[in-house]
């Protein structure tokens, strides 16, 4: 059975997409075969690897994935072309990328750039230039459901403070809507401080100082966000809670989040369930329990009683000679199923009602009731006991 891609990656459910290729970069590392040469199992896992990564780095693949599991991104997910072991050319290209990063220290040929992992296989050039604006984050927020809404499902109306893109800039910073190429990083985003040790020249690469990793300066700042192209507001979203949700569990609406500075992607909106404990029933997975008191006379005789569900009041029948703790089903009145068509049951436990107050003439009735051989259970118990006895005596004689 395939592994979880985000248990592949080991990142959680709600990772950026930064923490999933930091996690992609360290995996294709480990496991490039290249490192690992004539090594099988490596090999696999880093075809594994880049398969997750394909997936989860792909917002509409990743939505699909959350939504439908693998059955969602078909069999093979590593279906956007590439080389030889499914990842393609970008892919590779951001390993080694991440060996350059991590190893261009080296020494120096004819005094051009660092010896470093580019060269040993073959790629490289220049990284591309930062682009403008910074992702937004993401937000989370509980949802209190009642137990009929979780039963059918539900659409909920949410109203969200988070930040959203200022109207005066149209979410550029500036005022008049321009920019310019950061002096520092020349556009880059990221400035390379080197340092001379015992073992060589090593390069740390930061973010620039100046630009703040973004590659370019506000001009003219934008009054009403202060350059940042974002404010606080206030927006509506509209959210669909499928039937068999419970608590713990959350939906994921993709660029809900918080607007990104200066014109950058909006982060994610998750919801998470909160079930609501219901004062009638409890719940166990997708069925629904009702505990009903029932008079002695009626478990003896027999009766119809009219008891409550998740859709409305309907007539039971509880049968002569019910025992206490009996659990009548009522088919198809539970919760709906998350995966899946239909709905679990209703499960009625019937205990024996004692009152705890009695007038005269009722307890000279149970007095007389008492008497009765039938209604007596010693005579019952009395026969199971010379049974169990003669049993005994039959196996041991």
């Amino acid at each position: 059975m395939k592994r979880e891609y985000y248990e592949v990656l080991g990142v959680s459910r709600t990772a950026t997409k930064d923490e999933i290729k930091k996690a992609y970069r360290k995996l294709a590392l480990q496991f490039h075969p290249d490192k690992n040469p004539d090594n099988k199992d490596a090999e696999e896992h880093f075809k594994e690897v880049n398969e997750a990564y394909e997936v989860l780095s792909n917002d509409d693949k990743r939505r699909r994935y959350d939504q439908f599991g693998h059955a969602g991104v078909g069999s093979s997910a590593a279906s956007g072309g590439g080389g030889q072991y499914g990842g393609g050319a970008s892919d590779l290209g951001d390993i080694f990328s991440a060996f350059n990063d991590m190893f261009s220290g080296g020494r120096q040929r004819g005094g051009g750039a660092p010896f470093g992992f580019e060269e040993v296989f073959g790629g490289g050039g220049r990284r591309g230039q930062a682009s403008v604006g910074i992702p937004g984050t993401d937000l989370k927020i509980k949802l209190k459901l009642t137990l009929e809404e979780v039963a059918k499902g539900v659409e909920k109306t949410l109203k969200i403070k988070k930040q959203v893109t200022c109207k005066e800039c149209n979410g550029s910073g500036s005022k008049s809507g321009a920019s310019e190429s950061c002096p520092t990083c020349h556009g880059a985003g990221e400035v390379r401080q080197a340092s001379k040790t015992m073992f060589g020249q090593f390069v740390n690469i930061v973010a620039c100082p100046k630009c703040g990793g973004e590659g370019r300066i506000i001009k003219d700042r934008c009054p009403a966000c202060y350059g940042e192209g974002i404010k606080l507001g206030e927006v509506t979203v509209k959210v669909t809670v499928p039937a068999g949700v419970e608590s713990g569990n959350y939906l994921t609406l993709r660029g809900q989040g918080n607007s990104g500075p200066r014109g950058g992607a909006p982060g994610d909106l998750i919801v998470v369930i909160e079930e609501i404990p219901h004062e009638l029933f409890s719940r166990n997975g997708n069925d629904v329990i009702y505990t009903l008191a029932v008079s002695f006379p009626d478990l003896v005789l027999g009766t119809k009683v009219e008891v409550p569900t998740l859709d409305g009041a309907i007539k039971l029948t509880i049968p002569p000679a019910t025992q206490p703790e009996t659990m009548l089903r009522i088919a198809g009145h539970g919760i709906g199923h998350l995966r899946g068509s239909g709905r679990g049951d209703q499960y009625v436990k019937v205990n024996v009602y004692v009152p705890k107050e009695l007038s005269h003439q009722d307890k000279e009735l149970l007095k007389d009731l008492k008497k009765s051989a039938g209604i007596s259970p010693t005579a019952h118990n009395d026969r199971n006991a010379k049974s169990f006895f003669e049993k005994a005596r039959d196996i041991f004689s």
